[in-house]
């Protein structure tokens, strides 16, 4: 037996902590639980006995309103001196002689007792004097009034004293017009008496009982109301047939209870009552218990399932805590199994003060520290596959092209073509700086000379000249910049944004803390929202592939100031329509806007990656905004940031801030 015992006993000091952990909360939560449910038990009664009781309030008091509106007729009556004075004079013989007077009379009478039931539920309004005359809202036909005299209890209303009230029923309705679709009527009686208390006459005012069972119908399915009088006879009921009967649980309820829960038709009912005193009736709730409690003991239900849901998410946290703090070995283990896989991204991230937490942290530096000579060997290779592009140009003697470029400059100077001339040397200039020069970096001023060269020999190829604008501040002339990465930005204005036609293409520099911000426009036609769409996307994607392994290298490192107001005014400048490249200043492919008569899915082809040198139009380079932006990138680091502005109609702006060498995140 302790043999098997021993097999569920857990091995493993986690397992251990874990069972602990549970048995001692789950042992406490559930005696809590089984307590609970104990004293909310009779919560449950209690509440459920309150929301009967609100509820016989409200029919309470509907029942009462419709029996204080009956009574206030017959008081009405009764204390009327107008209708008094004549019903006297009826009684004791001393109306009128003339039989008109004595009709218009009688007529006046009949119409205020009429009056008296025009609002609220129909009533049966009789006046019945002791010397047999009588007065009525309906029609004799209908009802001899002379007949309440033979009913069984007209002799107990001569025992009423004062303003005092008898209430009748209920009782077979004795109205034929009624008799078929209302069974049962109710009544309450009044006597007239002279000055010496001798009775002259009586105010009886009927009414169907359905007008009080309908007034039951605004309770639940499910519940039943009855009016009893003071013998536990049925008054008002839904169900006709209980009327007249005696209610059979009179006898079985104290009735110094407040409520009784008593079995009704094998199933538990909850019966609460209420008094009606002016009538001396009373009403009876009967609900089924279940249905009684079923609004709280829902409560009560998701009460109980939040505290289980509470505590099984308490449990599991306590169970993620303790696997937390036992399993630094673990996580040890699989980062080593995943870097023995080839994954040198991957890291323990194992910390602490003892010996675990060090050699994880030893660990996580070793694969740094591998990452980094990873990059540094690629970076190497790089720069040879550069080296050797570099000795393929050399293999082209230059001065040979420039002297041949010259010679034919100077015969087509001699004969007396001088633009042909200026294109031939514009040309020299440009294959001078391309193939000639062996640095990689020219000063500002030297980079808008040659897009001034460029530009010329444009503006010779096209029918249309663009003039081009310079606008730069002395102290930016000599930055030193890569060689050639305006030219791209200068193309696409003239064959995107102008679309080849006569414009202007102006270049800004203006200084700021940390660097300079220099701007290109054109007035072409700018980009309609696609396009701009298009171009933003295209910014983000570039973007985040031209610095994702910089990023890696460089986490953590603060931006400057000027980097910060660059951002500020590049993305928030009101009223224009920008695109940004973030923070890595890389834009994707030849940027420019969409002109009137160019399409906007070769637009956006060209926007997102880089011509090919041998595709047409690609202009002089052929390396595309794309390459520019990287190598910007790569001389500047992150604190280089490019931003294009561009509405529909409005031109094209683009903008960069360039920061100085030594403020340069490198």
């Amino acid at each position: 037996m302790l043999t098997r015992l021993k097999r569920w006993v857990p091995s493993s000091i986690r397992h251990k902590l874990i069972w602990a952990s549970v048995a001692c909360i789950a042992v406490p939560a559930l005696v809590s639980l089984i307590l609970y449910n104990a004293m909310t038990k009779e919560a449950l009664k209690e509440q459920a006995v309150q929301n009967a009781n609100d509820a016989l309030q409200l029919i309470r008091g509907s029942v009462t309103n419709l029996l204080s509106s009956k009574l206030n007729i017959a008081n009405y009556i009764q204390v009327n001196s107008t209708l008094n004075s004549y019903f006297k004079q009826v009684a004791s013989g001393n109306e009128e002689s003339d039989p008109y007077d004595r009709f218009v009379e009688s007529r006046r009478v009949l119409e205020h007792i009429e009056s008296l039931t025009v609002v609220g539920e129909p009533s049966y309004v009789t006046v019945l004097l002791t010397n047999g005359a009588y007065y009525m809202n309906y029609s004799v036909s209908d009802y001899n009034p002379l007949d309440y005299m033979d009913q069984p209890w007209f002799d107990r209303i001569h025992r009423l004293q004062g303003l005092e009230s008898f209430w009748v029923g209920p009782e077979e309705t004795v109205f034929r017009s009624d008799r078929m679709d209302h069974p049962y009527q109710l009544s309450v009686v009044r006597t007239l008496r002279l000055p010496d208390s001798d009775i002259y006459g009586y105010v009886i005012v009927s009414f169907t009982e359905d007008q009080i069972s309908r007034i039951f119908d605004s309770l639940s399915e499910g519940s039943d109301v009855l009016m009893l009088d003071g013998s536990g006879t049925v008054v008002s009921s839904h169900h006709p047939e209980r009327i007249g009967t005696k209610f059979p649980y009179v006898e079985e309820w104290s009735g110094s209870a407040p409520y009784a829960i008593m079995p009704m038709d094998g199933e538990k009912h909850l019966m609460v009552e209420q008094d009606i005193p002016f009538a001396g009736w009373r009403l009876v709730l009967m609900q089924p218990y279940k249905d009684a409690i079923v609004n709280i003991n829902a409560i009560f239900s998701r009460a109980f399932l939040f505290q289980m849901g509470s505590f099984l998410i308490f449990l599991m946290l306590l169970i993620g805590l303790v696997r937390t703090f036992t399993k630094p070995l673990v996580r040890l283990g699989k980062a080593a199994a995943a870097v023995q896989r080839g994954n040198l991204e991957v890291r323990s991230h194992v910390r602490g003060n003892d010996e675990i937490g060090r050699l994880g942290h030893l660990f996580d530096d070793m694969l740094s520290r591998i990452q980094t000579m990873i990059f540094e060997i690629s970076d190497n290779q790089s720069r040879k596959r550069k080296a050797e592009l570099k000795m393929l140009q050399a293999q082209i003697h230059p001065h040979f092209l420039f002297n041949v470029l010259n010679s034919i400059r100077m015969k087509v100077m001699k004969r007396g073509d001088p633009e042909s001339a200026r294109m031939i040397g514009s040309l020299s200039m440009l294959l001078r700086m391309t193939i000639s020069r062996q640095e990689d970096e020219i000063a500002l001023h030297e980079e808008l000379e040659l897009i001034s060269h460029y530009l010329a020999l444009m503006n010779l190829r096209q029918k249309e000249e663009v003039r081009l604008e310079l606008d730069i501040a002395s102290e930016a002339l000599l930055l030193k910049v890569p060689r050639f990465f305006l030219q791209p930005i200068v193309e696409n204005a003239l064959i995107h944004g102008l679309n080849r036609r006569a414009g202007v293409i102006s270049i800004t520099a203006v200084v700021e803390p940390g660097g300079i911000i220099l701007r290109v426009k054109d007035d072409g036609a700018g980009m309609d929202p696609s396009v701009r769409e298009r171009v933003a996307r295209c910014l983000r994607l570039s973007a985040d592939d031209a610095t994702a392994a910089a990023e890696d290298a460089l986490r953590g490192t603060p931006r400057s100031a000027a980097h910060e107001s660059f951002q500020a005014q590049g993305q928030t400048a009101p009223g224009d329509r920008t695109v940004t490249a973030g923070s890595s200043g890389a834009a994707g492919g030849n940027m420019a806007g969409s002109g009137p008569g160019s399409d906007a899915g070769s637009d956006s082809q060209a926007l997102c990656s880089s011509f090919p040198k041998d595709a047409p139009g690609s202009g002089f380079s052929g390396i595309g905004l794309s390459n520019v932006m990287e190598r910007m990138r790569m001389v500047f680091g992150s604190e280089f940031q490019c931003a294009v502005y561009s509405g529909e109609g409005q031109g094209t702006v683009i903008e960069m801030y360039i920061p100085e060498r030594g403020n340069a995140d490198v």
